[in-house]
């Protein structure tokens, strides 16, 4: 099947958020696809200064030296690579994206947050990743999360239901259609003869 679409996890955990009435108009979300430029919040900063703490040392004394540690003693052994590419086609969709890293048989994607909630990423469109690095042998995706306070772990493997997620892709290509005059990033759909991998970096 031909590839009309390209999708990354983040753009989708927002129309999931739309969708189920997480506070988030219809504008709001087409900001999002198009790129609009928001400022980067503090919290964003951690969250980025703690993934280069944890795996390249970076300024690591800027955070508790246990939590550190415990997220560190989570990631596989060993680390086969890290900021690894990945893409699946589901359907007329090409679903990509970065996960933080891989071993030999789990994927992990380092998550901070301010309060965290039981099963949070139950249906993160990250899961997705599973399927896009089977081929590598990856047979579990974890999150390891911090609030700064504690660490905690969720792990799902190849059979965790996607349901949601591919009902949600679904919905989100009816979304773009119906909004499509609206849609200025280029790469959100794939022209006829266009390489449909091209321009998936970025």
């Amino acid at each position: 099947m031909s590839v009309h679409y390209r999708f990354y996890p983040s753009l989708l955990n927002v129309f999931s958020r739309y969708v189920r009435g997480g506070n988030l108009s219809a504008q709001a979300l087409i900001d999002s696809i198009n790129r609009v430029p928001t400022p980067t919040t503090d919290a964003q900063e951690r969250g980025t200064s703690f993934e280069e703490a944890i795996v390249k040392g970076t300024n690591e004394e800027r955070f508790d030296p246990e939590i550190v540690r415990r997220v560190r003693k989570l990631l596989p052994r060993p680390i086969v690579d890290t900021q690894v590419f990945c893409q699946w086609q589901i359907d007329d969709v090409l679903f990509y994206g970065y996960v933080d890293l891989i071993g030999t048989f789990k994927a992990v994607d380092l998550k901070t947050t301010g309060s965290y909630q039981k099963d949070r990423y139950l249906f993160n469109h990250q899961n997705l990743y599973l399927h896009a690095l089977k081929r590598k042998g990856i047979r579990l995706m974890e999150y390891v999360i911090t609030d700064f306070n504690d660490v905690y772990v969720e792990s799902y493997s190849l059979t965790h239901p996607i349901d949601r997620q591919l009902e949600e892709i679904r919905l989100f290509k009816a979304f773009l259609e119906e909004h499509r005059p609206l849609i200025t990033d280029k790469k959100i759909f794939v022209a006829p003869g266009e390489d449909p991998a091209a321009q998936r970096r970025g």
